[in-house]
């Protein structure tokens, strides 16, 4: 059990988010490669020991802020059945889905996606993550024989990030739960095309 006061883990996390923020407001305006310890530690208004007592390098803290969003998008992709033991499209709601929360939530970082390129792989690497978790939602689901599941996977991965990077270069236009809607209409529609097919 950490013996560590709450007000020192406070102080931690309060530095960490700092310098965080600090290096993905740098990277808006400046390659990775430029970006000293010095400017980070400027901007979050924090001397350079605070740094090094938590980070070797600017890259480990990168790779920290990488690591965070993508647990995150996890948790928020799974959040509309997280509790369900049987997924159905057709009872999901807009309001269940969170992985538009998500991106808001981290727009900063996911606007640097298409600017920088030290996240350059980052997108494929989003895709297949949200591949996996596609496959695990379809594993449940009953699908016409002769489509390959992982292409089908694959196929809803990409659509999803699709509409991501389309509100991303909007520069977020629409509130995260029109975009939410937006998902689950098509969904639905998709949802709707393959039971007329079948009949």
């Amino acid at each position: 059990m950490s013996t560590t006061p709450p007000s020192v883990d406070r102080r931690i996390r309060k530095s960490k988010v700092a310098l965080k923020n600090a290096l993905l407001t740098l990277m808006q305006s400046k390659d990775f490669k430029h970006i000293s310890i010095t400017d980070i530690v400027q901007l979050a208004d924090l001397n350079r020991g605070t740094f090094y007592k938590h980070y070797p390098d600017k890259e480990e803290l990168l790779e920290e802020i990488i690591d965070e969003v993508m647990k995150d998008l996890i948790t928020s992709y799974r959040a509309p059945y997280e509790s369900l033991t049987v997924f159905e499209v057709s009872k999901l709601t807009a309001s269940a889905i969170k992985i538009f929360e998500h991106v808001a939530t981290n727009a900063n970082f996911y606007t640097l996606l298409g600017k920088s390129n030290i996240l350059t792989g980052l997108q494929a690497r989003i895709c297949n993550e949200l591949s996996q978790l596609v496959l695990q939602d379809i594993s449940n689901r009953t699908i016409h024989t002769n489509i390959n599941i992982k292409m089908l996977a694959n196929y809803q991965a990409y659509a999803i990030w699709g509409m991501i990077t389309v509100w991303i270069d909007s520069e977020f236009l629409y509130p995260p739960d029109y975009m939410a809607e937006q998902l689950l209409a098509i969904l639905h529609q998709n949802s709707f095309n393959d039971t007329e097919s079948r009949g």
